[in-house]
Parts: C-alpha cells; sequence; structure tokens
C-alpha cells in the first residue's frame, strides 16, 4: 500500500499541552490528585501563583494566557497535601533538556508543495536503520543531528534506500542515548535540533523519495530523568502514580515504569502520541519497541501474564490509523514469532503491518559466523527465507543487523566472523553473503547504519561511523548498492524480487549450497533464481533447475573483483537452461560460482 500526506492536518488532540492560538496560549493538564494546578513561566516571572489553571472537572485544569508566546519556557506548579511539585508538561512539544523547562511550541510548519510525494509501497521499501547521534562523523564528545542525517540524505539516496527508520529521538536523559530511555515522549531530543528540525528531515527525505520510519516506545518510559513519575503527587506502595501501573504489572526489564495501559487518560495519552508523528509529523510509520513487553508482564507466553488491556491499546492505535492514513506503517519489534501480531484487528489480531522477523536473523546469523562449514545449516536458512506470517511475506521485516543485534554481548556480523579483523576475506566474503540474503529473499529488507562500508565492532551511542570505510571498502558499499538496485527492480530485469512467491528448489545440505526460485508474474525479466554458496569452495560447472528454457544472464556475483581486490575466485558467466530436468525443474544448466558467494540470474 502507498499514500502521501497533503494539506494541513489537525492535531490529534487539540486541547492538551500548551496550544498556540491567536489570542495567546491555553494551557491544559490532567493531574486527577492536584488540589490546586499553576503555571510557572518566564512570561510571568517564574511565579508559582500569578497564572493558576481552573479545574475542569475528570481532573482537568486549564487556563488561556494571553501574555504566552511562542517560546516562552514554563514549568506546571501542582499543590497536594500541603506539598508543591515542579513538573514539566507531559505534553510539552519541546524542552531545554531532560531536566529542563518545557518550550511554548507553534506546531505549524511549512511543508512546501509535496503533492509529489507518496510513501513507496511495502513491497518495494528497503529500510535503513540509523541513530541520530551517531550517524555523523562528528567525534565523541558530540552528538550527530537530525541536520547532520539531513546532509546525508543524497548518500542514502545514492546507495538506493527509499526508508529510513530513526532510532529514538523523543527526549532521554543525557546527550548520548540509544533513545530507548524517553523522559518525555512528546518532545524531540533538544540535543538533535527538536520538532522543528525533524519536520526539516522529514521534508527534505522526502524530497528526495525516502520515506522516514519513527522508533517509539510505549512498553515503558524512562527510568531516569522521569517528569511523569508521580505527576500529581499521588501513588501507591511507591510506584510511579497516575501515568503508571501502581501494581506488579508496574514491572518491566527496565524499571517499574510500564503504562497504565487500562486507564483512559493514559491510553489517549499514548494514542494522541502515535498519531502525532503520524500526521502532524507527516512520518511515514511508526516502529514499536518490544511490543512483547505492552501485551504480557514479562514478555512472554504466559496467559496470566497477559495485559489484554495493552493488546487492546495497539489495536486501537493501528486501527485508527488504518481508517485515517492506511498507507502509514505500522512496524513490531516483537521478536516471539506471534503471528497474532500482524493479523487484522478484526480477525483479533494486533494489527501491525509487518514485524521483524526472529525467524530470519538468528538462523542466518549462524549460519553465516559459524567457524566450520560443516556447522552451517542449510535446512534452518532455507526455513528463513520461506518463513512468513499470515501467509503474506511483506509481514516480515528481515536482516542481519540492527542495534539489537549489534551488541548487548554481539557485534557486528563481520566482527563475529573474524574478531578484530573485520576487514578479513572471511569476513567479507560471508557477510556479503547475508547482505545478499537480506536484499533477495521476500520479506521488507533493513540494513543497519554503516553496514554498507564494513563497520565494524559493535554498536554504542557515542561512537560515530567511520566514513573514512566509505573509501577503504568501496568495494563493499559498490556491492550493497547494486544489491539494492536489484532488489528494486532498478534495471527492470529483476521484477521477482519485488514479488511475494519464493521456491527454494535446490538443498545440498552436505555442500552447503541452495538455490531460490522468486517471481511476481513469472517470465522474462521477472523470473529470478539465486543461488548461495556457505562453503569454502568454488565450482565452475555446478548444475542447478531452472524454471525457464533459454539462457540466463548473472545479473549480480558477489565474488567479482569489483567488490574486492582478493575476490573472483570463480567466474560466474551467463548459461543456458536445456530440456534437462533437475531439481524438480522442467529445465537445468551449469553455473559457476565460488566460496561463501551469491549469484542472482534472470532472462531478458
Amino acid at each position: 500500500m502507498s499514500g502521501g500526506d497533503s494539506g494541513p492536518v489537525p492535531s490529534p488532540h487539540p486541547g492538551m499541552g500548551a496550544v498556540v492560538h491567536e489570542g495567546g496560549v491555553t494551557f491544559r493538564v490532567w493531574a486527577p490528585n492536584a488540589e490546586a494546578v499553576a503555571v510557572a513561566a518566564t512570561f510571568n516571572g517564574w511565579s508559582a501563583d500569578a497564572t493558576p489553571l481552573a479545574p475542569e472537572g475528570g481532573g482537568y485544569w486549564s487556563a488561556d494566557v494571553p501574555t504566552a508566546r511562542t517560546g516562552d519556557e514554563y514549568q506546571l506548579v501542582i499543590r497536594r497535601e500541603g506539598h508543591e511539585f515542579w513538573r514539566v508538561d507531559p505534553r510539552a512539544r519541546a524542552v531545554i533538556s531532560s531536566v529542563g523547562n518545557a518550550i511554548v511550541v507553534d506546531p505549524e510548519f511549512d511543508w512546501g508543495d509535496d503533492s509529489g510525494y507518496a510513501t513507496p509501497p511495502w513491497n518495494e521499501l528497503v529500510i535503513y536503520e540509523l541513530h541520530v547521534g551517531t550517524f555523523s562523523d562528528v567525534p565523541h564528545g558530540g552528538s550527530g543531528s537530525f541536520s547532520t542525517v539531513m546532509a546525508r540524505l543524497p548518500y542514502l539516496r545514492e546507495l538506493g534506500v527509499n526508508c529510513i527508520e530513526l532510532m529514538p529521538s523523543v527526549e532521554f536523559a543525557t546527550d548520548f542515548s540509544w533513545g530507548y530511555n524517553p523522559s518525555n515522549v512528546f518532545a524531540i531530543e533538544s540535543a538533535y535540533g527538536g520538532p522543528h528540525a525533524l519536520k526539516e528531515l522529514v521534508k527534505a527525505a522526502h524530497a528526495h523519495g525516502i520515506a522516514v520510519l519513527f522508533d517509539v516506545v510505549y512498553n515503558h518510559f524512562g527510568p531516569s530523568d522521569l517528569e511523569l513519575w508521580q505527576f500529581d503527587g499521588w501513588s501507591r506502595d511507591g510506584k510511579g502514580g497516575i501515568y503508571f501501573y501502581n501494581d506488579a504489572r508496574a514491572w518491566t526489564p527496565w524499571g517499574d515504569t510500564r503504562p497504565d495501559y487500562g486507564r483512559p487518560e493514559v491510553r489517549q495519552f499514548i494514542r494522541d502520541n502515535a498519531l502525532m508523528w503520524l500526521e502532524e509529523f507527516r512520518l511515514d510509520g511508526l516502529r514499536w519497541d518490544g511490543t512483547a513487553h505492552i501485551r504480557n508482564v514479562h514478555g512472554g507466553a504466559d496467559p496470566a501474564d497477559d495485559l489484554h488491556e495493552g493488546w487492546g491499546l495497539m489495536q486501537w492505535i493501528t486501527a485508527e490509523t488504518d481508517a485515517r492514513q492506511p498507507w502509514k506503517l505500522h512496524v513490531a519489534e516483537d521478536m516471539r514469532n506471534n503471528p497474532s501480531i500482524v493479523r487484522p484487528v478484526e480477525g483479533g489480531g494486533a494489527g501491525f503491518d509487518t514485524q521483524w522477523d526472529s525467524e530470519f536473523v538468528h538462523p542466518v546469523r549462524r549460519a553465516l559466523i559459524a567457524s566450520d562449514d560443516r556447522s552451517r545449516g542449510m535446512t534452518a536458512v532455507r526455513h528463513a527465507i520461506e518463513h512468513r506470517y499470515e501467509g503474506d511475506p511483506f509481514k516480515r521485516v528481515i536482516y542481519t543487523e540492527s542495534h539489537d543485534e549489534v551488541a548487548n554481548g554481539q557485534a557486528r556480523v563481520p566482527e563475529e566472523i573474524s574478531p578484530g579483523d573485520a576487514a578479513s576475506w572471511q569476513a567479507r566474503k560471508r557477510s556479503t553473503l547475508g547482505a545478499a540474503l537480506v536484499l533477495t529473499v521476500p520479506g521488507i529488507p533493513m540494513v543497519f547504519q554503516g553496514q554498507e562500508i564494513l563497520e565494524d565492532r559493535w554498536f554504542a551511542d557515542g561512537d560515530p561511523i567511520d566514513w573514512t570505510k566509505l573509501e577503504a571498502h568501496a568495494g563493499i558499499h559498490r556491492l550493497y548498492t547494486d544489491l539494492i538496485r536489484l532488489r528494486r527492480n532498478w534495471h527492470d530485469t529483476t521484477r521477482g524480487l519485488r514479488g511475494p512467491h519464493v521456491h527454494v528448489y535446490h538443498l545440498n545440505e552436505a555442500d552447503k549450497l541452495l538455490a531460490f526460485h522468486r517471481w511476481e508474474g513469472g517470465g522474462p525479466r521477472d523470473d529470478v533464481v539465486v543461488v548461495l554458496n556457505f562453503a569454502d569452495r568454488a565450482y565452475a560447472d555446478y548444475r542447478i533447475g531452472f524454471p525457464r528454457f533459454g539462457r540466463w544472464k548473472v545479473r549480480f556475483n558477489s565474488d567479482a573483483r569489483a567488490y574486492g581486490d582478493d575476490f573472483g575466485a570463480q567466474d560466474s558467466s551467463d548459461t543456458d537452461a536445456v530440456v534437462l530436468p533437475h531439481d524438480g525443474m522442467p529445465f537445468s544448466g551449469s553455473v559457476g560460482i565460488g566460496p561463501y558467494t551469491a549469484i542472482i540470474l534472470s532472462q531478458d
């Protein structure tokens, strides 16, 4: 599905937070246990009493302030049982820092004429996951920003990706973080440039034909620098108060900070946040972190721990998005091989459009990283190729590297293959074999930042990408570029790589080779055959089946010298399929294939 944004869209819940209008600013907050609320700000000399908010019923408080303006800093002053709490507005659209004041922001933005942009169809997406702070050449001690990402959009477009996924970019504690510790979920990280800078990035990305996905964290908040904690002074058993569960359901691996998905005001808070990113910021989709911990207390499969209200919250947001903007993409990181995550809401599912596929990444990484060729499981790789949810291959995102897979005790694939020598022949050959799998297997392929220039070691939030590797490993970069363009059928010779069909028809467990057929409608320039050799042995004449008679052209050979000066162990020439049944196919032909090599063939 695809679509586009046109014209202004109203804020999902325009009455909450600091709402700018012609007559000033209206402040509205939910604080059901407060006895009095006021706003202290630059416009009243930071007086805790000069600008009281009036109770509206239902725990809501508000005030119209004619003297308030965009750019004013403010805090909310809440009084309860003789105590005074200075709090940052939970719906603040910008903050000085994770421990600083809220800032009044006017959400108006000049999007220009973006009528020519549409979110790419999901079967044509190639995602590039990046971390704003390190997708830069800013040395340690500084941080990348939305503007540094924007400066590299031409690079990404030339690489061929048509979608970037931003790791969490809402305000978090300190200036260095992965982002999975959100302190102010409506505010954009100040170190990255704030809300206006994010909109500039989205606008620029769309001008380059690149979609933008945004990583959101709703399975927990904080746990540090968390103004929501005991927000209006009330809590039970030392827990988090009105925004959180105040019993055993509060527990998460990151602290007792799970939002109370059953409380209507908290549900509205999260729903409004999701729709704000999709509608006001015109983001093309959301990647939901750790959905297993939204639907289950311990993120497991024990029904006794299920959070039915968490499941219902996900259904509400995905269903409403489908009704309002059906081309927007909801991506789940559940990692439990649960088909219900991507089942439609009307069928009892959570309604996500796609999910990260644990059934691909784990067996494929094992096959690539194993030190002994005999340990590479081709049957497991075949399962990874064929796996799908609800019969739809595009309901899964496939990859060999992500922020999770290259940290927390794990490293990037080349580093795992050759510790301390990620540029070795073995590391380059086997990691690029993985790249070929990701970009030819059915699913939505994803590349992690720097993977295309052989970034080594592991991901860390204070370690920017080493862009000198772009020149040092120009061949690897070219390999990724060629693969991505074939995946997107830039040359109209590999249409089948965008199609839903796959048939793994050749599996040689003993010698570690397999071949599969990809197609959309079938025929010349559509049928694609992919052959992969997972062993350190070359073949000059290896017979496989083909679905059609005639000349098959090699469109890609990962062993080509263009990708490495020490590649080229075996020539892979075009071949002719003849009437000689093989592998259950009516025709067959011989191919040359190098060690740890992928070749892609199709017909004119």
